[in-house]
């Protein structure tokens, strides 16, 4: 029974392990003044997992650092897009 309890936490733990935070950068090419990164920028705060968000509002990009256990590309691009800027993959690491 204890090895068992040892193997579960084992896997458990290497499950863990294989989550991460990733960065995307999205191109927001609607922001069409100076204050449109912050309605971008808490659009995508509030999504869960987001860790942090850069808006540039000169490159027209959002870069965003997200835990992927939470959150995906997907719901980052719909967070924009329901704030009333699309966006589209540029980089991600």
């Amino acid at each position: 029974m204890k090895k068992l309890l040892v193997c579960l936490t084992l896997l458990a733990s290497m499950a863990g392990a294989a989550a991460a935070e990733r960065t995307v950068t999205l191109a927001v090419p609607s922001m069409d003044c100076p204050v449109c990164p912050i309605t971008v920028r808490k659009a995508l705060s509030n999504v869960p997992g987001v860790v942090r968000a850069d808006v540039s509002f000169e490159k027209r990009q959002a870069t965003v650092t997200f835990d992927d256990r939470k959150t995906d590309l997907q719901a980052l691009m719909l967070a924009t897009r329901d704030a009333g800027y699309p966006s589209a993959l540029v980089a991600h690491k």
